[in-house]
């Protein structure tokens, strides 16, 4: 997990944008003790940073717990797999929004 600001200069942006990403479902972040969120890195991969925003919308949150609990638990669908290991493997991308949409509703 990194910070705000590590993850403005991971992706070239400013911490007032990821800030916003977050707000708007663009990418996870969740509440941190301290202040602030914390983010996890492996989002800003070019096989699931594209995928956040729509992922997002298909399951009408951008509460940070709940799509980071989406991408990391084992799911019957993808034989087992949690979304984000399956994104990593190469399942296609429509395949896991199409399952959050599923969820969703």
């Amino acid at each position: 997990m990194i910070t705000t600001d590590e993850a403005a200069a991971l992706s070239g942006t400013t911490r007032v944008t990821m800030n916003a990403w977050i707000k708007s479902g663009r990418c996870i972040g969740v509440s941190h003790l301290r202040r602030g969120y914390k983010l996890p890195r492996w989002q800003f991969e070019s096989f699931i940073f594209p995928v956040i925003a729509p992922m997002a919308a298909a399951l009408a949150s951008t509460d940070g717990w709940q799509l980071l609990a989406f991408l990391e638990s084992p799911h019957p669908a993808l034989d087992g797999q949690s979304p984000r290991t399956a994104l990593e493997q190469g399942t296609p991308a429509q395949r896991v929004i199409d399952l959050a949409t599923a969820e969703g509703h």
